[in-house]
């Protein structure tokens, strides 16, 4: 499986951006689908994920209300709509893949490059 994220940039607090990430190689569809994020000089920590049906999305505490994760099974892609952005966002947002359904644990079996998002005050 192939993962490619991208939609990072520079954005203002207050501000909002959308990341994509397109999955390639294998069957979309049997796929849970999570998005993690890794500030300098942090950990890895989870922002959410997505059932492979969408029916099931769970969020950080960090980012309910302001993030939203949705996947279009026909298009093989997953998104992560971040609003109301804080500079305590800035990190690298990786997508990531794996067959089960554990959604925080950090051992997906497949990740995207990342991309970068910084949030300036």
């Amino acid at each position: 499986v192939q993962l490619q994220a991208f939609g990072g940039g520079l954005v203002q607090a207050g501000g909002s951006l959308r990341l994509s990430c397109a999955v390639s190689g294998r069957t979309f569809t049997n796929y849970n689908m999570g998005w993690f994020r890794q500030a300098p000089g942090k950990e890895r920590e989870f922002v959410g994920a997505i059932i492979r049906s969408g029916s099931v999305i769970n969020y950080a505490d960090s980012v309910k209300g302001r993030f939203t994760i949705s996947r279009d099974n026909a298009k093989n892609t997953v998104y992560l709509q971040m609003n109301s952005l804080k500079p305590e966002d800035t990190a690298v947002y990786y997508c990531a893949a794996r067959r089960s359904w554990s959604p925080a644990s950090r051992d997906y079996g497949y990740w995207g490059q990342g991309t970068e998002v910084t949030v300036s005050s």
